[in-house]
């Protein structure tokens, strides 16, 4: 595999900085470039994050020497250095849909972590194991867009990992809906304790925007091609309720599934589809895939936050709890880490994919 030159666009913030972490000795990509606002460029990286460094290891020793750019100004600079960008930025959704565009116009692809240019109906929204193909997509968007090398490609919301992985092998036997409540980490705002010390024994029944994204994302997800865009599915209908607790790392879900008449799986044979589920991540065996992506606890008091979001680096879905419910058919837990898998490594392995399947080339 081909080495490929990698920047990261928000470098400075909190899923900026999980992409610097995740760039340390990978096997296929090289960090070279760092872009924030205005306010850190020109500056070492590592006096960039100077007293804002969030995360638990140290600042990578090639960024810490790496003068950061303009993302706005050094548009170009930074296009022409790089063969694709990684982009996490906090800006206004529609700012951040022209940043975007730009730099794949500028024939640099974007790997986004943010949420603008979601619905944006030929951007790809991926979840590697689930709808990698998807990516076809890419051919109707650089036609419009007008590129040969550019495009845009998204992650899907941190808080839908906890739950949509573990759903979708079990779209065989007719989901009709789903209920899902979503106990999310304070590093999904992009806060720590310090920053955020009134988030300590505390808990907030509402994550703006957040409820939507989880009702609505899944279905872009499970969606298909369809004359150059993708057409999000009609169902499972899922209804959702979100909370901001105070874990700093891992979002959990306790989910409800209904399934049509008389097509109900036992336990056993969800349990089953569980730990037979493979996507085109395993098969390709790119680097940031976990080998077994759903686990599955029989334990009780699993998946609980702190012990199991660090599963196979993070990107692994822990499930548990699973038994019948009187409402619903089933109930079960799931927990992701959600700056991992949910967030920067989503990303990174997408990027993967990208590159395995063509779409990103080396210059």
């Amino acid at each position: 595999m081909n080495q490929y030159k990698v920047g990261i666009i928000g470098g400075t913030g909190m899923v900026g900085q999980r992409f610097i972490t995740l760039m340390e000795n990978h096997p296929w990509f090289q960090l070279t470039a760092i872009a924030a606002s205005g306010r850190s460029a020109g500056k070492p990286y590592e006096e960039a994050v100077q007293g804002r460094w969030a995360m638990t290891t140290p600042i990578p020793e090639e960024a810490k020497k790496l003068a950061v750019l303009d993302a706005d100004a050094d548009a170009e600079k930074l296009a022409g250095m790089v063969d694709f960008c990684f982009c996490a930025v906090d800006m206004k959704k529609e700012e951040i849909r022209a940043l975007e565009e730009r730099y794949a116009k500028l024939e640099c692809p974007i790997i986004s972590n943010n949420s603008a240019n979601r619905w944006t109906d030929d951007v790809p929204m991926v979840i590697p194991e689930i709808n990698a193909d998807h990516i076809d997509v890419i051919e109707a968007q650089r036609k419009r867009l007008g590129t040969k090398r550019g495009f845009i490609a998204v992650k899907s919301n941190c808080s839908i990992q906890s739950y949509v992985p573990a759903l979708h092998p079990l779209m065989k036997y007719g989901l009709e809906r789903a209920l899902v409540c979503t106990y999310q980490a304070i590093s999904g705002a992009g806060k720590t304790f310090e920053r955020w010390p009134e988030m300590v024994d505390n808990c907030i029944p509402y994550i703006g925007g957040e409820e939507e994204k989880s009702e609505q994302e899944p279905l872009k997800v499970w969606g298909h091609l369809e004359n150059g865009k993708i057409i999000k599915a009609e169902s499972p209908v899922i209804t959702a309720q979100c909370f901001r607790v105070a874990c700093l790392d891992g979002h959990m879900a306790a989910v409800f599934m209904k399934f049509q008449d008389g097509s109900k799986p036992s336990i056993e044979q969800i349990k089953a589809d569980w730990a037979a589920f493979r996507g085109p991540a395993q098969e390709l065996e790119l680097p940031s895939a976990p080998k077994q992506f759903l686990h599955y606890f029989e334990e009780d008091n699993r998946p609980q936050t702190k012990l199991d979001r660090n599963l196979e680096h993070g990107m692994a879905i822990s499930l548990g709890r699973l038994r019948e419910d009187s409402q619903y058919d089933y109930k079960f837990v799931g927990l992701s880490h959600n700056t991992l898998r949910g967030a920067a490594g989503g990303a990174v392995l997408l990027a993967e994919l990208l590159c395995a399947k063509g779409y990103i080339e080396a210059k």
